[in-house]
């Protein structure tokens, strides 16, 4: 039985017989809106992450994308919602009170008691799918995309729903702790960053890493141009709904949000152009990108001024982690650990320095100590803390993931040595990105004859280790040395 009515003014209240709330519509509609803003950068990852690729690789990221939102919203329904937000008291991982969400419809959210609890749902359903999105960028041009939908499931349930409740959920321990992240930059970015160097690390890297031929540049600019677009236009749901609120917070978060993607994307546009002298369009998308990521643990703690900091610092340091990759040995195709882990980190240092107590109590209801502006200088220990706990444990479990699939061949995420030459896209789905319908050719002979090539050109290519400084592959810099025979 739904045990609410609405009152004179419209708004909706909540009763169990003992206690009561007052749930606001403006609240509640804001916060849906900003859900269905968020779930625009699901397929704005896909298209961007699909630009960045080789051709024969590209349509396996828009399907990911998709697969990922359908995966993930079947177990958030399940299970993630009640691991993540349960009101158990263990400070780690939640129980199955709110099993395939049950009781959960009217009564007060854990975010915020002016919405009802299936709002917030929503609303958190947004961030649950969108992460392991990121993370399965890392499979790229070598990944088999069955086993993904066991993987992305797996990892949702034992390292995003767990670190969630840490942040988020009143009784986790970084909450209690005091971290402060207001839109995602330790469960999302830290997360799906760390998980990436895992899975590169763990499935190996691809035929020729390191020579001339895997020095390709994007496939289509086009689509970064659009996942860009819609990454961005999703970031006001994602840090404005943060808010849970219609309120002064909200609309202050969505203004550091723009500034700090802005002068994020200036900031990688100029980097870039003391290299080459041209004005790339990759590295503009690249630093709105780390812009964005870096505000998100501050975007409702920090003023207009503070976010520039922000923008130029996340978007100038994971310029030059990219290079990272190299330094390890990692073959992080798409500079997911640099963009997202890297930026996440910066973000989430610069939040302990400049978080205000004044900012985050526009809201009306907001009490933090803030961050070293106010005196709170333990709070860089925190944020450092709760970073640090976040990256290895989900480095650990994703690894153990990992592991254990790998001994259940059905499970095994590395594509064959056949699928990696022909493409992903062919060799998984019988599609490419742009299909040619030609009855004339026999596609058999035309994959053999393709694989044939793919082999001859990797002899034809030579060991190459990148400078310190070149500019490479990737989201960031790509731009390539002449090649030489």
């Amino acid at each position: 039985m739904v045990n609410v009515t609405y009152d004179t003014s419209g708004d909706l209240t909540w009763s169990n017989g003992l206690e009561s709330d007052v749930f606001n519509l403006g609240d509640i509609a804001w916060t849906l809106v900003s859900a269905v803003l968020a779930w625009i950068t699901i397929p704005g990852f896909g298209f961007f992450f699909s630009g960045l690729l080789q051709r024969k690789n590209a349509l396996s990221m828009l399907y990911l994308s998709m697969m990922t939102s359908m995966v993930v919203s079947l177990q958030w329904y399940l299970l993630g919602y009640s691991l993540a937000f349960s009101d158990s008291t263990n400070p780690f991982m939640g129980d199955l009170k709110y099993f395939a969400l049950r009781n959960v419809l009217e009564q007060p959210s854990v975010g915020s008691a002016r919405i009802p609890a299936i709002v917030f749902c929503v609303f958190q359903l947004m961030f649950a799918t969108f992460t392991p999105m990121i993370a399965t960028g890392a499979l790229a041009e070598r990944g088999r995309l069955g086993p993904t939908i066991v993987f992305v499931f797996i990892w949702s349930t034992l390292v995003y729903d767990p670190i969630v409740r840490w942040t988020w959920n009143p009784n986790g321990w970084a909450y209690v702790f005091g971290n402060l992240d207001f839109a995602g930059g330790t469960p999302v970015h830290i997360t799906a960053g760390s998980a990436a160097l895992a899975i590169s690390f763990y499935i190996g890297r691809r035929r020729g890493y390191g020579t001339m031929r895997l020095a390709y540049r994007p496939h289509n600019v086009t689509y970064i141009v659009l996942g860009t677009v819609f990454i961005w236009f999703g970031s006001f749901g994602i840090n404005g709904g943060s808010a849970l609120s219609a309120n002064l917070r909200a609309a202050e978060a969505c203004v550091v949000t723009y500034i700090a993607a802005s002068v994020g994307g200036l900031t990688w546009l100029l980097v870039d152009w003391r290299l080459e002298h041209k004005w790339s369009v990759v590295g503009l998308c690249s630093g709105v990108l780390c812009g964005l990521v870096a505000i998100s643990p501050a975007s409702g703690f920090v003023s207009p001024s503070i976010s520039i900091i922000f923008g130029f610092v996340g978007s100038f340091v994971c310029n030059y982690a990219t290079m990272l990759k190299f330094l390890i040995g990692c073959d992080d195709t798409l500079d997911i650990f640099a963009t997202h882990a890297v930026a996440a980190f910066a973000g989430n240092m610069l939040t302990a320095l400049f978080a205000q107590s004044s900012i985050a109590s526009t809201d009306g209801t907001t009490s933090i100590a803030g961050g070293w502006l106010d005196h709170n200088y333990r709070q860089l220990g925190i944020q450092l803390a709760v970073s640090v706990a976040a990256f290895v444990y989900c480095y650990v479990i994703t690894t153990l993931i990992l592991w254990v699939m790998h001994f259940i061949p059905v499970l095994r995420l590395r594509c064959s040595e056949e699928a990696e030459l022909l493409g992903i896209d062919d060799a998984e789905m019988g599609e490419t990105i742009i299909y040619q319908n030609d009855a004339t050719v026999d596609h058999d002979i035309d994959r053999d004859a393709r694989i044939m090539q793919e082999r001859n050109e990797e002899l034809e290519t030579y060991w190459l280790v990148p400078e310190f400084g070149t500019v490479t592959l990737g989201p960031v810099q790509y731009f390539m040395k002449e090649k030489q025979r």
